[in-house]
């Protein structure tokens, strides 16, 4: 705790001290069902550091006798910050490249790469780094990758994580867009077989 307080920080930070055991707060409670959904899914390091450093902070924020001290990240240092870091994922998109690995890629704390990165992309690293890894997972399916295969291929822990994001995120099954972009090549192939007809 004492440290991902003192990475939001920029410097040092003391534990926190929490006078109430039970604490009524939604924004807190929604963090720790992040948290324990990353853990139990077993989410990419990347979202789960993510999932600790905002329950973390929420604990401190709703419930500490004083509030956490969070650095600011001057707009013009965010922008080359966030380019810095989304050249990072693209690089190693396929890699679980954790908010350790990716702050000190960047040159700068865990905190301060999630608040940039969130700042000028409107998303966190790891949603960004999925993103990468949906896009690299359809383009192994259109070119007829097995689906085990292509989940590998992209950084997937497995076939069910692609499964569940794919469709997620695009509303269909990868199976699904695998049968319709082969219908949609048959079909295409047929319409330029009718083309060459009309024109003899």
């Amino acid at each position: 705790m004492r440290e991902v307080l003192a990475d939001a920080a920029g410097g040092c930070a003391a534990l926190p001290l929490f006078p109430d055991p039970v604490v009524r707060a939604p924004g807190l409670a929604g963090a720790l069902r992040g948290l324990h959904t990353a853990l139990s899914e077993g989410a990419p390091r990347p979202a789960a550091d993510e999932a600790l450093q905002r329950a973390v902070v929420a604990m401190a924020r709703h419930g500490a006798t004083a509030a956490p001290r969070v650095a600011a990240v001057p707009e013009r240092d965010a922008a080359a910050v966030a380019s810095r870091a989304a050249d990072v994922l693209r690089e190693r998109a396929a890699e679980n490249v954790g908010a350790d690995e990716l702050a000190s890629a960047v040159g700068r704390s865990r905190f301060a790469v999630y608040r940039a990165f969130r700042a000028v992309r409107g998303m966190a690293p790891s949603d960004y780094q999925r993103q990468l890894r949906l896009r690299r997972a359809r383009a192994l399916i259109g070119a007829g990758v097995p689906l085990a295969e292509a989940a590998a291929g992209a950084g997937f822990a497995d076939q069910g994580h692609l499964t569940r994001w794919f469709s997620r995120c695009y509303g269909t099954t990868p199976g699904a867009f695998r049968a319709a972009d082969g219908r949609a090549v048959r079909l295409g192939a047929g319409t330029a077989r009718t083309d060459r007809a009309r024109r003899r």
